[in-house]
């Protein structure tokens, strides 16, 4: 799969040393295996099975999707893909997201 990172800063998410310093040493780990899952799968559909519990999110989060790191945080990103890729029934076609940007690491809880 195809990742962007906001305002392409992809040195903040790949480079091991600055995860670390940002998130700790354990939420690194997790961000960097989710990050190595995504890169590695065709398409979104793949993650709903390997860990982090791939999901869509709700409310003001509608259209974003997460994956969980540790405790109440979450590796928040979108769809990339133009058109976004939607079901007959109107919901999001995940064999079709090819593409996503990161958006951030957040607690959706609050």
């Amino acid at each position: 799969m195809e990742i962007a990172f906001p305002h392409g800063d992809a040195k903040e998410w790949n480079e091991t040393s600055r995860v670390v310093r940002k998130h700790g040493a354990v939420r690194a780990k997790l961000i960097r295996r989710r990050l190595d899952d995504l890169r590695a799968v065709p398409c979104l559909e793949v993650m709903r099975n390997l860990p982090g519990r791939a999901h869509e999110l709700k409310g003001n989060r509608l259209g974003q999707l997460s994956l969980d790191l540790d405790g109440p945080y979450r590796l928040i990103f979108q769809p990339r893909n133009e058109p976004l890729p939607v079901k007959t029934d109107g919901g999001l076609d995940w064999n079709g997201v090819t593409a996503i940007a990161i958006l951030e690491v957040a607690d959706t809880h609050e």
